[in-house]
């Protein structure tokens, strides 16, 4: 069948995410993947610069995860995760996860995705207060263009008004602070700026009372709010602030988690552990829906000396595909060196979009982190003034790079790329010169 007969099925029957009737006009039809390629019906190759949705880090078609989740379906497709129930990859996973992940993290839930990953540290945030005799500690504070999914307590944590707006009112106990967003973020003069932009937290802290806070939630590096990197000094003040007011620390590590960001979790780049640490995505890279979250001693130490149960649970914790899934991506990780990597052709992406763009005059800020990177377009660059949201640059820019075979993610006018682990040189050469071409052609 050609892309035209799957449109038109797709338009009567499917709601999509982010769902709107002009998007569905002329989809893509992804029906191939192969390394970091994707193949529409029409047989049209593209890159994928976004890495699916940043969790394709072995790239498409991967015969060691398909051959994992194949031997343990005909082993055991499924069982409970419930307290009383178990299986051995699930148990092999958490050990696995605890000798990668950061040494203080030692306790692991499994989840289905990202956001049910988010929704479980809010609640075993609050477990933990009202364990602790103090109940009155459950709320959370997040940053702006933070993204930490859109169930609906995580939607009320994710820091971008325009995921709220049509399901307000938002959950109780939420509040967001500027983002440390070194290209935006106006630093007092003498100060310094990721010193300045962690005490926005301290500050929020003492509006609230530092007896009603129970974490704070942020990504190591910002991802679908705009790929934006903090200042060195940013998490050190952080993990002071957490300490000093009793406030845990919970590192979204969802998208860079497993290698993204150059380092196999994003917060080793800052000498910085969390309290409770989420995870999603690369974790299977995308071949299975799996996430959790990690915890510390003194989480898991309370809750295993508890009176009542941890009352929160989800038909597939611990799957036994997911986790053997994870487990055979854990090693394609190691065995291919993928933080390297990523820390790597990280490097070389950023400095060939620097050498192409540096001196645009709508290029305001080109930045980035492992192999994660993104261009910001404004209408000035002396002023940073952003252009008018009616003239719809960012999408008019991937709309071009699309035509010419790129599809990957945009952030208003912040042009993003985060191709599999596994691209090419020579692939993010031929990205660069596609995103010349589409911004010359709308610019």
């Amino acid at each position: 069948m050609d892309s035209a007969d799957f449109i038109h099925r797709d338009r009567k029957n499917l709601l999509h995410p982010l769902h709107h009737p002009s998007l569905v006009e002329t989809p893509h039809v992804w029906v191939r993947g192969e390394g970091p390629y994707l193949f529409d019906a029409d047989g049209k190759r593209f890159l994928d610069g976004a890495s699916g949705l940043w969790n394709v880090v072995a790239g498409h078609g991967r015969q060691e995860l398909i051959h994992a989740a194949n031997q343990q379906a005909q082993e055991l497709a499924f069982c409970s995760g419930f307290a009383g129930h178990t299986n051995p990859r699930a148990i092999e996973l958490a050990e696995r996860l605890g000798e990668i992940t950061y040494p203080s993290i030692e306790q692991f839930f499994f989840t289905s995705g990202g956001a049910e990953a988010t929704e479980s540290s809010i609640k075993t945030a609050r477990y933990y207060w009202k364990l602790q005799g103090k109940p009155q500690k459950n709320k959370t504070i997040s940053l702006t263009w933070g993204y930490h999914g859109l169930t609906l307590a995580a939607m009320s944590a994710t820091g971008m008004e325009s995921y709220w707006t049509a399901f307000e009112p938002r959950v109780p106990g939420f509040v967001q602070i500027p983002s440390h967003y070194p290209y935006r973020y106006e630093t007092p003069a003498g100060e310094d700026p990721g010193t300045a932009a962690a005490n926005e937290l301290e500050r929020a802290i003492l509006q609230e009372g530092p007896d009603t806070v129970a974490m704070f939630l942020a990504e190591p590096v910002t991802g679908a709010g705009g790929i934006i990197v903090p200042p060195d000094t940013y998490f050190p003040r952080i993990r002071e602030i957490c300490n000093q007011y009793d406030v845990l620390f919970v590192a979204d590590e969802i998208i860079t988690g497993f290698g993204r960001t150059g380092q196999m979790f994003g917060l080793q780049h800052w000498g910085v552990e969390p309290d409770i640490l989420q995870f999603a995505k690369a974790i299977t890279s995308g071949y299975f829906p799996l996430g959790g979250i990690g915890i510390n001693q003194r989480i898991s130490e309370t809750i295993r000396n508890a009176d009542s149960p941890y009352q929160h649970a989800y038909t597939y914790n611990g799957h036994p595909i997911g986790c053997a899934v994870a487990l055979a991506n854990l090693d394609l990780i190691e065995k291919e060196g993928f933080v390297q990597q990523a820390k790597q052709k990280g490097q070389y992406l950023l400095s060939a979009l620097q050498a192409a763009f540096e001196d645009h005059p709508h290029v305001g800020d080109i930045r980035g982190k492992g192999l994660m990177c993104g261009v910001e377009f404004v209408l000035r660059r002396d002023t940073k003034q952003v252009f008018p949201p009616s003239d719809k640059i960012g999408l008019r820019i991937h709309s071009e790079t699309q035509k010419r075979g790129l599809v990957t993610r945009v952030r208003g006018d912040v042009f993003c790329l985060a191709p599999p682990i596994i691209t090419e040189t020579k692939d993010l050469d031929w990205a660069v010169a596609v995103l010349v071409e589409s911004v010359r052609q709308v610019l």
